[in-house]
């Protein structure tokens, strides 16, 4: 039985048509799970194929999870589910509601022909290594959110450069990359400026920054407005055993510390927004009700999956920064 055909002059490439064949024989039953296909030395002969052309084919196939590779032996089918036409490798930091906005909405958008597979990283590097290298030629995409971890250049060049998409943080290292991403700098720095009128009757600035996760561009824009403008700030990692003084507003970007913002309050018997302000990092549907509505510096998680999912569909390398606002509410 004949696997592969192909055909001169048919205006489809061959290795595209080294595709179909297979797919074809898939759909039609005649070539199961495990079942080997023919070497790729064989496929040059019989057609008078370059190697580079049938390993291509090849390539493309294992990369969509349709066949597999054993060293010295050849390759074999793995999955008859040829309606995947891309499997997509999906690397955040960690599972949070910001994250989940991301995912749901680049899933509406990507396709049901599409498989994709996440994964987190918790900000580990050993973990955000392994995870890449395990995954390095299986699949047709990679997305990765790279954060701030140092080490996270050198590792993601060992991925084809073709196939990588960043997101969320990028830096000058990733510059080659497409990306859709937050600049947290600016981001932070036009949201304070938007409220200055607000933050003007407040007498000190005060940012909960512990430094671990959070974008350093939070805190340099922060810096930036308060130096620019005249403001009096302090930055601090946390607030465990701090007492909340009337006339300071606080910069927030961790929930967690969030949350213990306005419990001290409460034992200090202060009314939010009036003898002290808060601006929290990241919008979620809580923080409208929480409080009579907390104020927010936010990007719109939604758009920056639906934005990603189009630029994979469409084929296009390009960097895009999302776009953030300022929510203004009661707690400011």
């Amino acid at each position: 039985m004949k696997i592969i055909n192909i055909q001169n002059n048919r205006g489809v490439p061959k290795y595209k048509q080294i595709i179909f064949s297979i797919e074809k024989m898939i759909e039609k039953g005649h070539l199961k799970k495990d079942e080997k296909l023919p070497s790729i030395n064989k496929v040059c002969l019989e057609f008078s194929l370059s190697r580079d052309t049938v390993l291509q084919a090849y390539e493309e196939l294992k990369k969509r999870g349709i066949i597999y590779a054993i060293a010295g032996k050849g390759y074999y089918i793995k999955s008859t589910e040829v309606r995947i036409k891309q499997r997509i490798f999906l690397l955040f930091d960690e599972l949070n509601i910001f994250k989940e906005d991301i995912y749901n909405s680049f899933l509406e958008t990507i396709g049901d022909d599409v498989q994709v597979d996440i994964f987190f990283h918790h900000f580990n590097v050993p973990v955000f290594q392994k995870l890449i290298n395990d995954s390095n030629g299986n699949y047709t995409k990679y997305i990765i959110m790279p954060t701030n971890l140092v080490e996270a250049a050198s590792v993601i060049k060992t991925l084809p450069v073709n196939d990588v998409y960043i997101l969320d943080q990028t830096n000058p290292e990733l510059k080659p990359y497409p990306a859709i991403y937050q600049n947290h700098l600016n981001d932070i720095y036009k949201g304070l400026l938007k409220g200055k009128s607000k933050l003007n009757k407040y007498e000190k600035m005060i940012m909960i920054f512990p430094g671990f996760r959070e974008p350093l561009g939070m805190k340099i824009g922060f810096e930036n407005f308060c130096r620019d403008f005249a403001f009096n700030y302090e930055i601090i990692t946390e607030f465990r055993n701090r007492e909340i003084k009337k006339g300071e507003v606080y910069i927030i970007p961790s929930d967690r510390d969030l949350v213990r913002v306005i419990e001290k309050s409460k034992l200090q018997k202060l009314e939010l927004g009036s003898d002290y302000g808060i601006i929290s990092y990241n919008e979620t549907p809580l923080k409208k009700i929480v409080e009579n509505g907390i104020t927010t510096i936010s990007t719109n998680f939604e758009a920056m999956g639906k934005i990603l999912a189009q630029m994979i569909l469409e084929g296009k390398k390009k960097q895009i920064e999302n776009k953030c606002d300022l929510i203004i509410r009661n707690s400011l």
